[in-house]
């Protein structure tokens, strides 16, 4: 856990661009251990790849510095194909549908502990590639993708968040409610404009926070019941009242409440969009109203969980459960 979480800081952290690659792998290895996948690392290529050429092609001399390479220009198609492949390898991380299969079947199996760093930090570092190097150092093959990548995140939020609701798996239901919210971060840096990228970055900070306790209180939910699917919980309120009670807080700010971080993260990236220049009317209003959808659905999803996982009265007839019929009855 202490290498996963050491290999994370790294890409955050880091100015040269081959060291932002270096710290990027060398955090795969703990990954494999805790999770036995191996299906972020395939990307992997694909990011060396095109640290390569955008460090070796140069005028002058071959440079690998964040801040050189910003002001550094390449021809068109070359950037172009600099940018797939840097996006194939974020997409992974992010995750970007149809690269999340990964995620879900991960989260259902893993520990919480390791769920809260994937859903915390590994998540963002995608993102955080993306802005860094994606936006940063390839701007003009940014302006050509950005159209499509919010067109294809505003389906995912809809895709993600109706899925989300058939899951039984708790934990899964958390991990496609994430994927749904990380839609609301691409909009945002699609946007291209100061208060899109702004409230994007606000929204990996909240959901970091906010994905991550989701999956702390589900993980000390299974710990105390042994129970992970929803039809079989039940009444949890009343055993359980402080996991109830802050647990209904995270929802309610996962679904958007007003005075909430995700709130006003969300709100600002739909203002983010309005403000930018680069989009026509219509494309706005297209990108608002998918979106809408997706906001529609996610407190339906939500509040669903909260009814089956804390009211009635199932839990307590459970065969599984460490709670018996006696001890509601000593409760009340």
């Amino acid at each position: 856990m202490l290498a996963m979480y050491s290999g994370q800081i790294g890409p955050f952290s880091c100015q040269d661009i081959l060291l932002f690659f270096i710290m990027w792998e060398l955090e795969l290895i703990p990954v494999y251990i805790l999770l036995s996948i191996l299906y972020t690392a395939g990307s992997s290529i694909f990011l060396l790849m095109g640290i390569l050429g955008i460090g070796l092609y140069s005028s002058n001399e071959p440079t690998l510095n964040f801040e050189t390479l910003t002001n550094q220009s390449y021809p068109g198609v070359l950037e172009i194909i600099f940018y797939m492949g840097f996006l194939f390898t974020f997409a992974v991380k992010l995750p970007i549908i149809p690269l999340h299969t990964w995620l879900p079947d991960t989260h259902g199996e893993a520990h919480y502990s390791t769920c809260i760093l994937l859903a915390g930090i590994l998540l963002k570092m995608g993102a955080y590639g993306l802005v860094r190097i994606n936006m940063e150092l390839l701007p003009h093959a940014h302006s050509i993708f950005s159209p499509w990548l919010m067109l294809l995140r505003s389906i995912q939020i809809i895709y993600a968040a109706s899925t989300s609701l058939g899951q039984r798996n708790l934990k899964k239901r958390i991990t496609y409610s994430s994927v749904s919210h990380m839609g609301f971060i691409i909009i945002g840096i699609g946007s291209i404009s100061d208060t899109g990228l702004n409230r994007a970055i606000l929204q990996i900070i909240s959901h970091g926070f906010i994905g991550a306790a989701l999956f702390f209180l589900a993980g000390t939910g299974y710990d105390r019941l042994r129970l992970l699917y929803l039809e079989q919980m039940g009444g949890m309120a009343i055993p359980m009242p402080k996991i109830f009670t802050v647990f209904s807080i995270l929802s309610m700010a996962s679904l958007a409440l007003p005075g909430m971080s995700g709130f006003v993260a969300e709100l600002m990236i739909f203002f983010g969009i309005l403000t930018s220049q680069k989009y026509l009317l219509m494309t706005k209003i297209l990108i608002i109203f998918l979106n809408t959808i997706g906001i529609i659905l996610t407190p339906i999803y939500s509040l669903s969980m909260l009814r089956q996982m804390f009211y009635g009265y199932k839990l307590f007839n459970t065969p599984n459960s460490y709670c018996s019929n006696d001890s509601i009855f000593l409760s009340l």
